[in-house]
């Protein structure tokens, strides 16, 4: 109870410090409820943001700051099995990658969006987005994919041997030192490292793996320009940022992709927030 207590606590101080009135919703889906918090104004084009791994929707806040919700209204996501407060179904968990396309079909309906979702994600939120955007791009409007993992390249040896002692046997002072040296001891938001520190007590729930996205129907947008954005981290750990580029310009040819200098994996998108939402904004 107590680690509940100082979860949920550190979560809302992480909340807190979203600019503006914030909006939070339960949703009901077959896997469970899932958290959303929304804010911008009720009738703008909707924006669905997916957070990387562990990393709960509080980690959008430095977006919401740099003004993502001016021209959109923001739904930033619990990821259902992911510390955050959304609840696991306890007779239906997600398993494939069918399920999370489920899901987050369940996710919309409930949001009930005006036209096609802008949908974002950063790392393992981004795989998640990248797999929903191919099999469902009628509900796509545009894709924008942050740092994503397995989706264009695989994860550097280095990388997963890491992150194992995190993933395995979590504790704050683990957590810690893994983000520090991924991200070469950036300035990240005090308030969500503590977050991420208590999240150590969550109880785990083994993430589903599966196969890359198979995107060649949104390799050549119909109508001219460019639904998918994907930028990658210049100092990301986890792959080489500048192969995993050249892969998705293969992929995706009508792609806008770039690299980001000097940011870390794990510091996205708490970092590089104003070039964030200027793409998320086109």
């Amino acid at each position: 109870m107590r680690r509940a207590s100082s979860f949920r606590a550190a979560y809302d101080a992480a909340l807190g410090r979203w600019p503006g009135p914030v909006d939070s919703v339960d949703l009901p889906t077959p896997y469970g409820v899932t958290r959303v918090n929304r804010c911008g104004p009720a009738g703008a084009p909707p924006l669905v943001l997916l957070p990387g791994g562990g990393a709960t929707s509080t980690v959008w806040g430095a977006c919401v700051a740099a003004r993502a919700a001016r021209a959109h209204r923001v739904h930033a996501v619990d990821l259902v099995g992911d510390p955050g407060l959304s609840v696991p179904a306890a007779d239906r968990a997600i398993r494939s990658v069918g399920d999370l396309v489920g899901w987050l079909d369940a996710v919309l309906d409930g949001l009930g969006p005006h036209g096609p979702v802008t949908l974002a994600g950063h790392s393992y939120g981004a795989w998640i987005a990248a797999h929903h955007a191919a099999l469902r791009p009628d509900r796509l409007g545009r894709l924008v994919l942050l740092d994503p993992t397995q989706v264009f390249t695989g994860l550097r040896p280095g990388y997963v041997l890491r992150a194992l002692p995190v993933l395995t046997r979590p504790t704050p002072e683990r957590i810690r030192s893994f983000l520090a040296w991924e991200t070469r001891g950036a300035a990240l938001d005090p308030a969500w490292l503590r977050l991420q520190e208590e999240s150590a007590g969550f109880p785990a729930v083994r993430p589903v793996t599966g196969p890359r996205p198979d995107l060649a129907g949104l390799a050549h947008p119909s109508g001219g320009g460019s639904r998918v954005d994907v930028l990658f981290a210049g100092l990301a750990r986890c792959h080489d940022s500048g192969r995993a580029a050249r892969a998705a310009r293969e992929v995706l040819p009508g792609a806008a992709v770039d690299v980001l200098p000097g940011v870390a994996h794990h510091a996205l998108p708490l970092t590089a927030a104003e070039e964030i939402v200027r793409r998320l904004a086109r």
